[in-house]
């Protein structure tokens, strides 16, 4: 990690953003090193929980076994097995075995949608989440995640559609919360023109975050660009002047 970028970047977010909060990070790497490494949970435990606690500053390393949920397995690429029925879980369920999620209409929609989905295996065997100023000039950050509430997702929403003539810089695909974070913003990473990601729309992830807030995931080459572009964007407008009050003083309304 370039270590003037990276402090350049903590000067123009609190020029911009004030207030806001300071995205996360994270990276795959081969050794945990110094690292905490997440213990197995005993049940069933969201990946999103975890993260409060990088979003509060505590650097956390995952591997296969520290994540509580075979989604999260599957959605940070360390495995690609699917639960038994889960075309049924995601969908209406079993009568008398299992209850649905119904988030899809039908089973068969759902095998629709696995056969379209995009998978991918995990570079390393660890994967470490780190708030942005926790960065150390060994680290090599690949996504940037920022949770944010709507008046700073204008602004990032902006800020990546900025330099590109396609009106899709930014997609929402249908994704586990886990998967709109990593799996999708990691995959766009290996891309001519990156995207950015806007997710957290899943509802069984909400609850780990707090009301109104959102996750937009940025692969890393189109984060170094979205930085360049700050000092002469939209940012230094009036415009963004009167959206920046309101995120200093989020009680506020216009």
């Amino acid at each position: 990690m370039d270590l003037k970028f990276k402090e350049r970047f903590l000067a123009l977010w609190n020029r911009y953003f004030e207030g806001a909060d300071l995205p996360i990070t994270c990276f795959y790497t081969p050794e945990a090193g110094a690292l905490e490494v997440v213990a197995p949970p005993t049940g069933h435990r969201c990946l999103i929980a975890d993260l409060a606690r990088v979003r509060a500053g505590h650097s956390l390393c995952f591997e296969a076994a520290s994540v509580g949920c075979g989604g999260g397995q599957r959605y940070l690429g360390f495995t690609q097995e699917l639960a038994p029925n889960f075309e049924y879980f995601l969908s209406c369920g079993i009568p008398g075995k299992m209850e649905g999620e119904r988030y899809k209409k039908s089973p068969e929609l759902v095998r629709e949608l696995l056969r379209q989905a995009p998978t991918f295996q995990a570079p390393a065997r660890f994967i470490v989440f780190k708030r942005w100023d926790q960065l150390e000039a060994d680290d090599e950050p690949e996504i940037v995640i920022f949770f944010a509430p709507p008046d700073v997702l204008a602004g990032l929403f902006t800020l990546a559609n900025f330099e590109e003539a396609d009106p899709y810089g930014v997609i929402a695909p249908f994704s586990a919360g886990c998967g709109s974070i990593v799996q999708y913003p990691y995959l766009e990473k290996a891309s001519e023109r990156p995207r950015a990601v806007l997710g957290m729309f899943d509802v069984s992830a909400r609850p780990c975050v707090p009301a109104g807030v959102l996750s937009f995931a940025v692969p890393i080459p189109k984060f170094l660009r979205m930085v360049e572009d700050m000092e002469q964007s939209f940012l230094i407008t009036a415009s963004w002047e009167k959206v920046q009050r309101w995120i200093q003083r989020p009680a506020q309304t216009p």
